[in-house]
This record gives structure tokens, C-alpha cells and sequence, in this order.
């Protein structure tokens, strides 16, 4: 008995070790608490509002939601606003971003519109510090260089609008980096269920889908996605970690998501702001 209790005993010592969040300042917590945040600006299904454009930024700052969006880097280093690796599906190119330089970049159109891809730092003017926002950093092989030359601009956001922001990302090394070297920006794991990692070996997808990175990162926030949480991703989130979920969409028990999250980002209907 007694060594049945001390190995249970070891068990939940390296669990807390392995999932425990980061803390937080009230202040920090509302940065997101309660907050319905519109995912990539607040576009439409038919893409007459292109995701992340500015048109669908200003918007989501119009009917009073949070914003969510993702960034990273062009071939000449500008911090842009896009979210898939690739430029086929939104503008009909081949290739990856970060193989154009901006230039480039903005001769392109978002889905079959007039709009162009955003800089963050446009983004940023068109938002004024009025709402949240939650930047979502992509990985990749510049990840370091994308994070150097995003906080600078996040910064500037702050003392020319005193702008609300937090960052999250798939990648935890990106949010260990935040924890590291701004660790008053609060910080987000974005994650889903295990099975959901397609690309990503067992082991990994075990890692990410359970929060046992939280180890190097130690998230304040867990965004996860609308499935079925596993029993390890509910321990992380009761040991205090502040629950985002993503990403809601009508189809979805709305009402259960809002309930049982503090948080939710969602697209393709308007929530209460």
C-alpha cells in the first residue's frame, strides 16, 4: 500500500509539473475574459469580407468584438497579416509567403477582392487600441526572427494607442520565447485533440494535445479546439489556466461553448460582443 501511495503521489507531483499554467495579473485575464473575439477580423462565408483584411478588422472594431488574427514574415522580413502557409487557397498563387517579398505580396488579392494582405502594423492603426486583440504567431524555420521583429511593433502599438493585445501559437517554442523575453505579454497554447495533428509524429501529437509542453512555455491561456477536450487538457485548465476555445461557428452548441469556456473566438455569426 504504502508504495502504491508513494508512486501515485509521484504521479501527481510531475503531472503539476508537466501541465501547470502560468499565472497571471487580473489585468492580464481581461485581456480575453469574456471578450468574443472575431476569428481573422469579421468576415464572411461568401469572402465578399476577405478573412484577416482590413475591411474585416474594422467591423469586428464596429460591432465591439475582440479580433484574432495571424502573423508572420515575408521573404524581405515585414510582419504581415495571413494565415496559411501557402497563398493558393485565399489568393490563387502558388507558393509559400514567406518566398515573396511584400511587394510582391500586395499585388496579390484576397479571395478574388480588391483587398490586399495587411501589414501588422496597419492592422494596428485601423484597430486604435478599441478592442483586444489575440496575434497568433505561425511557426516555421524564421520563427525567432518573426517573434524579434513582432514585438517591437507590439510595443509601439501599446505607446501610440495603448493598445490590448496577447499572443498565442501552436508552436510552444514561440510561447516559451514570449515567456523568456516579454513576460508581460500575456500568452496563449493553442492546441487541439491529439488525432488532429496529422503531420506531427505519436509522440508529439501526444505532447500538443495534452498541454505536456505547458512545461517549457507555461501558457497563461489554452486555446483549444471545439472537440472533446482529453481528461490531461481539463487538468491543465483546472490547475487555473484561463479556457479560449476555437473555433466557434453556428453549427456549434454556441451556448455550451460560451458556458463552458471564458472565452471563444468564432466566425459566421454575431455573437453578443
Amino acid at each position: 500500500m504504502a508504495i502504491v501511495l508513494m508512486v501515485i503521489g509521484v504521479l501527481i507531483i510531475l503531472l503539476w509539473f508537466f501541465l501547470r499554467p502560468g499565472r497571471y495579473t487580473e489585468a492580464q485575464k481581461a485581456m480575453v475574459y469574456g471578450v468574443n473575439h472575431a476569428h481573422r477580423g469579421l468576415h464572411s462565408r461568401d469572402k465578399a469580407v476577405p478573412e484577416n483584411s482590413l475591411p474585416a478588422f474594422r467591423a469586428a472594431v464596429g460591432q465591439g468584438y475582440g479580433i484574432e488574427l495571424d502573423i508572420q514574415l515575408s521573404q524581405d522580413g515585414e510582419v504581415v497579416v495571413f494565415h496559411d502557409d501557402t497563398l493558393d487557397r485565399v489568393c490563387g498563387m502558388h507558393g509559400r509567403v514567406d518566398a515573396f517579398s511584400f511587394a510582391q505580396l500586395r499585388d496579390m488579392r484576397l479571395c478574388g477582392t480588391g483587398e490586399t494582405l495587411p501589414l501588422l502594423t496597419e492592422v494596428f492603426d485601423v484597430v486604435q487600441g478599441k478592442t483586444p486583440i489575440i496575434i497568433e504567431l505561425k511557426t516555421g524555420p524564421r520563427r525567432a526572427e518573426l517573434c524579434e521583429r513582432a514585438l517591437p511593433l507590439m510595443r509601439q502599438y501599446e505607446k501610440q494607442y495603448g493598445g490590448v493585445y496577447c499572443i498565442e501559437s501552436f508552436d510552444p517554442r514561440i510561447v516559451r520565447w514570449f515567456k523568456k523575453k516579454a513576460p508581460d505579454i500575456l500568452r496563449g497554447q493553442l492546441t487541439d485533440r491529439p488525432q488532429n495533428f496529422e503531420h506531427e509524429p505519436w509522440v508529439l501529437k501526444m505532447a500538443l494535445g495534452n498541454l505536456l509542453t505547458n512545461v517549457a512555455a507555461r501558457p497563461q491561456f489554452i486555446a483549444y479546439g471545439p472537440g472533446k477536450k482529453p481528461p490531461l487538457a481539463r487538468l491543465a485548465e483546472a490547475m487555473g489556466a484561463i479556457r479560449v476555445c476555437w473555433t466557434v461557428r453556428p453549427e456549434d452548441d454556441v451556448a455550451a461553448k460560451e458556458e463552458e469556456n471564458d472565452a471563444v473566438i468564432f466566425e459566421f455569426y454575431t455573437p453578443k460582443p
